[in-house]
């Protein structure tokens, strides 16, 4: 494989990939170090290698920087080293993941520039090398979160698409392996060839602050099969890894694992049956990796730890009961789910210890490394225990065609990342996913008149406005903000008065009741008001006498495009809702059911 295989060109109505039969699950397959005879480039490239150089394979932080040589006081801080490529170096890193905010991740060209600058860090000869003594040269895992939707990591000119949740109300297995394929490809182009993605938690509460629209269902069933999808899209047709996310489960939360630690009270017989279902799914696919959650699970791990560092969950449940034999990655160290009980150092030993092979996104890399060096030569951890992690780590990289191809081809990015083909089949797979809940006010399509267009979204309020525009409507735009004061909904009644139709943009109301007000002082306008909820579809829950309401499941691009051609009557509405609304006031009471949409 001398290439990552290239999604084909094809018109916008094509299929990049066969029908629901190309996605039935190999039996065999149990991930990249689950071969009975493992390749002999593992084996030799393992036995040449330091402990040093062995336990740096465990580590995947973030770098700061937009090149390799760039100089930060944060790397210094962190690494001891100013600039990416020396941290790569210093701590034999196996990867490193990309972030917007470390500035990794300005435009493809860029990132491109930046993943080979990496690469070639890792491939320098070594110390050990310049001495006489053969070093093995092992290229870097590149990560990053393309989850599609509301996380991704690389925006435009790359292809976005509307998110997971989106593509379960979609309820088309092809679009989903079609939207990973798309981007695998396009991430592999750009030097990434790792992807933590899909989200294979179950979203059963609404109120979760963490998974929401990330996760594709409320039912098991739909996520196991979009799940298995999208790991076929990733790794089959983009050449890139996919890790499935948050095990052993983080959709019944209602605790933000970022901040503090949740704690999910499902049975053991609950999990087995709304829990469990996307991960075997994903395992029998064939995922390369699979990434822990920083959850307290009590009835899996009765001493309070998080899951991430729990020998129970990831060891015999994992890998002894599910039969996982890929590459096990915690979630970000740096979050404050996993860094409550124990000290940093600590925390990567102790992960190490459950089970875990990557140490992802470590808040003191240098110090952690030490920390995991030091317990390998006192004899906490065996040798051999990080043979086996590292053994893993390298046969996902050799199989991924990562070791035989680590370069990327920088002056033909533009060729693949972007292209017309790529983003017109984003178009298409999102115009089949807005949810139109209902429409007693009979407002998609819009009615003959002026619309004011309000609400959330500093880009998506003025950019509908502007696409009505361009369709002929009357539009103008009002931007209220997620928080809207007294004075701002005061003035949105001003000039909605204006106007015959009035299209609000929500975004988590459930949570907002500066929202909530904006849209029950529209609707006491009396004009004709068309709510759309452009995050968690529950909003209507909280947003009494609205008639008319429309899901679209993010902000992107492509959603927004997707709305104006509903409004302007050039679709009609085909999404299903992949979950339950309940009633804010009694959760068992549901007001629209898993499946509701009108559609033509």
């Amino acid at each position: 494989m001398a290439r990552p295989r290239l999604v084909p060109a094809v018109a916008a109505g094509a299929a990049l990939v066969l029908g629901a039969t190309a996605l039935t699950a190999s039996p065999a397959a149990a991930g990249p170090g689950g071969h009975d005879r493992p390749h002999r480039w593992v084996q030799k490239t393992l036995q040449q290698m330091t402990l040093e150089q062995k336990v740096g394979q465990l580590f995947v932080p973030y770098v700061t920087g937009a090149t390799a040589d760039t100089a930060s006081p944060e790397n210094l801080a962190r690494f001891g080293v100013a600039t990416p490529a020396e941290a790569v170096q210093k701590l034999h890193l196996g990867g490193v993941i990309y972030f917007a905010w470390s500035d990794n991740t300005q435009d493809p060209q860029q990132i491109a520039a930046l993943s080979n600058g990496l690469q070639e860090a890792a491939l320098a000869p070594a110390d050990d090398e310049r001495r006489g003594k053969k070093a093995p040269a092992v290229p870097l895992t590149i990560a990053t979160d393309q989850e599609t939707g509301i996380v991704a990591r690389v925006g435009p000119p790359a292809t976005v698409f509307p998110g997971a949740m989106a593509l379960g109300a979609g309820r088309d297995l092809r679009a989903t392996r079609d939207t990973y394929a798309i981007t695998g490809t396009e991430l592999r182009a750009i030097g990434i060839n790792t992807d933590y993605a899909p989200d294979a938690d179950v979203n059963v509460n609404p109120a979760n602050p963490i998974i929401g629209v990330r996760s594709f269902s409320s039912r098991p069933e739909l996520v196991a099969d979009h799940v298995t999808a999208a790991v076929r899209g990733l790794q089959t047709d983009g050449s890139v890894s996919a890790v499935a996310k948050h095990f052993p489960g983080h959709g019944d939360t209602g605790t933000d694992s970022h901040s503090d630690l949740p704690v999910i009270t499902h049975t053991r017989a609950e999990w087995e049956e709304i829990d469990a279902p996307p991960f075997r799914a994903a395992i029998a696919a064939g995922v390369d990796s699979i990434m822990t959650a920083h959850i307290s699970f009590p009835e899996l791990e009765p001493n309070g730890d998080p899951s991430t560092l729990s020998k129970k969950v990831l060891t015999g449940m994992l890998r002894e009961e599910l039969g996982f034999q890929g590459v096990i990655a915690t979630d970000s160290l740096r979050m404050e789910g996993v860094r409550k009980k124990y000290s940093d150092e600590e925390i990567a030993i102790r992960a190490v210890e459950a089970g875990a092979d990557v140490l992802l996104d470590p808040q003191q890399p240098a110090l952690q490394y030490q920390a995991v060096l030091d317990a390998v030569r006192d004899g906490r951890l065996s040798e051999r225990r990080i043979d086996a992690s590292v053994r893993r780590i390298l046969a996902m990289k050799y199989e991924r065609g990562v070791v035989r191809d680590p370069l990327v081809k920088e002056h033909e990015v533009a060729r693949t990342v972007g292209t017309p083909a790529h983003l017109a089949r984003a178009q298409e797979i999102t115009d089949a996913t807005p949810t139109l809940v209902t429409d007693d006010a009979d407002l998609v399509p819009l009615p003959a008149g002026s619309t004011l267009v309000t609400g959330f979204g500093a880009t998506g309020v003025p950019a509908l406005a502007e696409k009505l525009t361009a369709r002929g409507h009357r539009a103008e735009a009002f931007t209220t903000g997620s928080t809207p004061t007294a004075a701002v909904v005061a003035e949105a009644v001003t000039k909605a008065d204006a106007h015959d139709t009035v299209v609000v943009m929500t975004s988590s109301a459930t949570k907002s009741p500066a929202q909530q007000q904006l849209v029950a002082a529209l609707l006491a306008t009396g004009k004709r008001v068309l709510v759309v909820a452009v995050a968690n579809p529950y909003d209507i829950s909280v947003l009494p006498g609205v008639q008319s309401y429309l899901v679209t499941y993010s902000t992107t691009p492509v959603a927004v495009e997707s709305v104006a051609r509903l409004l302007d009557g050039a679709i009609r509405p085909q999404g299903t809702l992949p979950v339950d609304i309940p009633s804010a006031a009694d959760p068992a009471t549901v007001l629209f059911p898993f499946g509701t949409g009108l559609t033509s």
